[in-house]
This record gives C-alpha cells, sequence and structure tokens, in this order.
C-alpha cells in the first residue's frame, strides 16, 4: 500500500495470550504476563520495558537480512565506533545549530570537504547543506534551479510560461515528486535500444526557454552506469553559442559523486565543469553512513537565491536554513564526520574500489554461467545489471530473484521504463560489507537453483507487473 491504513483488530483473547512468551514475564513465568497487547490500538496499560523489546525483536526477525540485501544503495554496516558516536548525538537536534555549535560545526566542515573532493573553484564560497537523504537535496536543488528561471523569466511566468526540466527518464523518482509538487513539467528523455540513460544530443534538443536545468546522474540506478555529465554540458554550450540560452546542469551524484573522485579520477562531471551549478549526494549510500544523511552543494551564493534562505531567530541564535524538514537527529551529520576522518581519500579510495573489484568478479561469474547477458560490469558504479540470454526461454529473471529470496538473498527483477518496457532484468549492489566471500556465498546458490530452473518448461510468472518488486 503506498499509505499505511491500520487494519481492524481481529484478534481474540485467546489467541493474544498464546502469543506471548511466558518467560517474557518480568520474574515469574506462572504469574506474569498472560496476554499480548494489542497490535494496532494503544493498550490500556504499560508493559515492563524487556516484554516490550522482546514483542518488536521477535516481530522484526521475519525482515530480511540487510547484509544480504542486494537491492539497497543503503549503508547497511558501520563499525561499532561509528554507532556509539551515533549513540551519544541521537537526542541533539540538527536544527538548533545554537543549542549544539559543535555539530554545526561539523555539518559545516563536511560541505567544506565536500567542496574539496568536487573541486568548487571556491570551497570558502561553496554554500550547502545536509539533508535527510539525496531524496530531499534534489528537491532543494529543484526549487533553486526554479526560482533561478523564474527570477529571469518573472515577466513570462506570470504570463503562464510554464517551467520544464529535462532528464533521462531512469532518474530517481524523487524528480518526478518534484516536478508534481512544484509544478514543473518533466521532459523525459526514454531509453532507446541499448541506451539506458540521458545523451547528450537529446538532452539539448528538449531545451527551449523555459527549461531551468537539465539533471545529469551521475550513476543511474537501473543499471550503474553513469550519465555523461561533460558530453551533455558541452552540447549545451554549444546550444547557448547558437541561441543565447544558458541552461544550468545539476548533478544527481547519489551514488557516484561517492565513488568517482576516488576510484575514476580523470573522470570530469564536477564543478570543474563552469556549466555545474549544483550537486548532490547521499551520506547514507556510498558516503558510508547509516541512514538517512544527504548532502546538497551550490558552487556559489549566486546558485543559491537568497530568498530561498530562511534565518529564523531561535533559541536566541540567527540561523539560516535552507531545508524542506526542520527538527532532525545530529546522528547522522556526525557518523559522517567521522567517516570522513576515519578514511580520507585513501581509505574511500580502497572501499570503494574493493565494492567495484566484489562486482566486477560477480558479474563475470555470472556472465559464465551462460544462463544470462550483462548490460553493465560494474565498472561504474559497483553495480551491474543482467537479464536472461536470448536462448533462454524456460525461465525468467523474476523466477531467479524468487527462488534466491527463499534462501534469504534480496535481489531485485524488475521492468525497464518507455521504450525498454520489454526488458526486464535482475539488478545487483555491491556495497561496502558484500565481500568476495559472499559474493562466493551467491555464486553458489546460483549454482544450486540453476539446473531446477533449466529444468522448468515456461517462466512461472503470470504477471510481470506485479512480480515487479523493485523499481529504483
Amino acid at each position: 500500500m503506498a499509505l499505511h491504513k491500520g487494519p481492524a483488530e481481529q484478534e481474540t483473547e485467546h489467541h493474544r495470550r498464546l502469543s506471548l512468551n511466558p518467560f517474557y514475564g518480568e520474574a515469574n513465568p506462572v504469574s506474569g504476563m498472560t496476554e499480548a497487547p494489542p497490535r494496532h490500538r494503544l493498550p490500556d496499560g504499560p508493559l515492563a520495558p524487556m516484554s516490550a523489546y522482546q514483542l518488536v525483536h521477535d516481530e522484526l526477525m521475519l525482515d530480511g537480512n540487510s547484509r544480504l540485501n542486494l537491492a539497497t544503495f543503503v549503508t547497511t554496516w558501520m563499525e561499532p565506533q561509528a554507532g556509539v558516536l551515533m549513540a551519544e548525538c541521537r537526542d541533539k537536534n540538527m536544527i538548533d545549530k545554537d543549542e549544539y555549535p559543535r555539530t554545526a560545526e561539523l555539518e559545516r566542515r563536511c560541505v567544506s570537504m565536500l567542496a574539496h573532493l568536487w573541486n568548487a573553484p571556491d570551497p570558502s564560497a561553496t554554500v550547502g547543506c545536509s539533508t535527510t537523504g539525496s531524496s530531499e537535496a534534489c528537491m532543494l536543488a529543484g526549487i533553486a534551479l526554479k526560482r533561478r528561471w523564474t527570477n529571469r523569466n518573472a515577466d513570462r511566468y506570470r504570463g503562464g510560461a510554464r517551467p520544464n526540466l529535462v532528464m533521462g527518464i531512469n532518474v530517481q523518482v524523487c524528480w518526478e515528486k518534484f516536478c508534481n509538487f512544484w509544478e514543473v513539467e518533466p521532459r523525459l528523455v526514454p531509453m532507446d535500444g541499448e541506451r539506458f540513460h540521458l545523451d547528450a544530443e537529446t538532452a539539448a534538443a528538449l531545451c527551449d526557454e523555459n527549461t531551468i536545468g537539465v539533471v545529469a546522474v551521475l550513476g543511474s540506478t537501473f543499471d550503474g552506469s553513469y550519465e555523461p555529465v561533460a558530453d551533455i554540458c558541452a552540447a549545451l554550450d554549444a546550444l547557448q553559442e547558437l541561441t543565447g540560452l544558458d541552461i544550468p546542469v545539476h548533478v544527481d551524484g547519489a551514488s557516484g559523486a561517492m565513488v568517482a573522485p576516488f576510484v575514476d579520477e580523470d573522470l570530469v562531471w564536477d564543478f570543474r565543469l563552469p556549466r555545474v551549478s549544483s550537486i548532490n549526494t547521499s551520506g547514507h549510500k556510498y558516503g558510508l553512513v547509516y541512514p538517512g544523511v544527504g548532502w546538497a552543494l551550490w558552487r556559489s551564493p549566486t546558485e543559491l537565491p537568497e530568498e530561498l534562505v530562511f534565518r529564523v531567530n531561535y533559541l536566541g541564535g540567527d540561523m539560516p536554513t535552507f531545508a524542506l524538514n526542520f527538527s532532525r537527529p545530529g546522528a547522522q551529520v556526525v557518523a559522517q564526520y567521522y567517516t570522513f576522518l576515519r578514511l580520507g581519500r585513501e581509505g574511500y579510495r580502497a572501499v570503494q574500489q574493493t565494492s567495484r573489484d566484489v562486482a566486477r568478479g560477480l558479474a563475470e561469474r555470472i556472465d559464465a554461467l551462460g544462463d544470462f547477458r550483462l548490460l553493465t560490469r560494474g565498472d561504474a558504479l559497483p553495480v551491474f545489471a543482467f537479464t536472461t540470454a536470448p536462448d533462454v526461454t524456460n525461465f525468467d529473471v523474476f523466477d531467479v530473484s524468487r527462488r534466491l529470496r527463499e534462501s534469504g538473498w534480496l535481489v531485485p527483477a524488475y521492468t525497464f521504463p518507455a521504450n525498454r518496457e520489454d526488458l526486464s532484468v535482475l539488478r545487483i549492489v555491491c556495497r561496502n560489507g558484500f565481500s568476495a566471500d559472499l559474493a562466493g556465498l551467491l555464486t553458489e546458490e546460483l549454482d544450486r537453483i540453476m539446473p531446477e530452473l533449466r529444468r522448468q518448461s515456461q517462466p512461472l510468472t503470470r504477471d510481470k507487473q506485479a512480480a515487479t518488486s523493485f523499481h529504483h
């Protein structure tokens, strides 16, 4: 369900009595708790803390093992020291910079570190902020793009001109939300043949006087590939020479902005390109921090209109803020600063290169099975997508995903968007903590299930849309 709806309470008292282990009582299993609390309304009275913990703990055992979740980009392992720091800061409200000035200072330092990492022309002038994740960071970047366009086209906007945003159809759903919420026309470039993301020529062709910007994705969630940011900027440079249109580029580096600087140092995609006005990333993906933290940076104050920055007199202090959320914990920002200090450039390089090596090695072993065709090989993001080989007709990717799930592996199967709805794939995300040993265990599981899949007479999937368990 898109929104949660509480079901009607249907449990009998007999069922609730049997739902509770007698040992969950505080002391005596005979005279302790005799009935579990209701699950969909507040209980009449309090529980002992250990009883409440055990009830919640038992139900959460049915969740998948996050380390075996090869669908998510989100960090699933951090060092114990990071966990201690997060526990020490979970009660600090990130927005209250006057009361927690050192936490605010760590946020400022993280922005400065990212400005240097992304080659800002003047890191001291770069403006940025932390967010709850890359989705909020994208929203903020989109708002800044629209406001800059509106300020330049005030008369036309009041006259009914509708702004548009150019991007590939492979963008994360947060960009579709942005266009919906802020009344921007999304101009989505469909996939075409073996091109699964935005290309420079098509991006420039869709731009006009109402275009607020072009979104270039550094690391597509569909297949892990990088979009050609430099080529897109060059095409827009040529467009400006021809028409005078000055179209800014935002780089959605939710994953790639924390991979490319370390293992693709020669790739030019960041503030070295003058047309790149802003960049976002997700600290809780390849930034190696537990969810949720993201970052948004603008080349200079010029790219972030001053009227979007609120200055709030909060608890006696003047606090500039640009965010969709207000109160949120400071723990993730502290964890990001810890990880930056802990690893440094060489440490990040080692971690990201290891993830890429694991991805490429696993892709090669899957390719060697002969049943699959690789679309990507994990040589951009440590992510790769693959589909069944052309001659395979007795099973499909959904059958493979379903069989792997039986042994705890979460490998998503999904259908590509327009114009490649005919293509269904599996995708594997290799993160820190997914080691070569775990990749070997996954390969062993594939070796085990493949003979049974090959013996099927036909794919077992009846409704591919229903079977699609993951879209981004």
